[in-house]
């Protein structure tokens, strides 16, 4: 939460054109914690290198869910990359939900992933390594600097939209086209 009481949980943070930062340019995070402590959010565009039945193996969990299997696992953001994080709707909750708000969740725990390999899980679910944060005041200052674009969470973009449409489609649901967007932006 902001010091005018704002609370970004539940949107999307788009990186705008003009953020060179190599692992966040043109990323799509969703912020899932924001409170006087900073922020927290887990990126929702971006493939890893696994799958789910990679990980499900590792883990020592059976499946026989093919298209589970075969999903691919998100790079969530550069911090925790070794931390699993599902991000699902649902109103069951697990060991160790957090509750994003608008029926969206994030479990870190082992159990959701159990049961989504028995078909026992959340309708709705990405699993992704890392997460991305942000200390006291410092998403705030990047909004003013222009490095993002924020907007309400969507669920077609979080679950339905292919990873490389993401980007475009969260900033073009409030009318924003990205690719014909500045790169540069300033302040008059």
């Amino acid at each position: 939460m902001d010091e005018h009481g704002q609370n970004f949980g539940n949107h999307l943070l788009i990186a705008l054109p003009s953020l060179r930062d190599s692992f966040f340019e043109r990323s799509v995070t969703l912020i899932c914690q924001h409170d006087s402590d900073g922020a927290m959010g887990v990126m929702v565009n971006r493939p890893s290198d696994y799958t789910v039945g990679e990980v499900l193996q590792q883990m020592g969990i059976a499946s026989d869910d093919q298209a589970l299997q075969a999903q691919v696992v998100l790079a969530g953001g550069p911090v925790h990359p070794e931390r699993g994080f599902v991000l699902h709707d649902g109103g069951r909750t697990w060991d160790s939900s957090l509750d994003v708000g608008g029926g969206l969740f994030l479990t870190t725990s082992r159990d959701v992933l159990e049961a989504m390999a028995r078909g026992e899980g959340p309708g709705q679910a990405l699993v992704a390594l890392g997460c991305a944060g942000w200390g006291i005041g410092q998403l705030e200052q990047e909004l003013v600097d222009d490095s993002w674009l924020l907007v309400p969470s969507r669920a077609d973009v979080l679950f339905d939209l292919p990873l490389a449409q993401r980007w475009q489609a969260a900033a073009g649901s409030i009318g924003v086209d990205l690719l014909n967007h500045a790169s540069h932006s300033g302040h008059a």
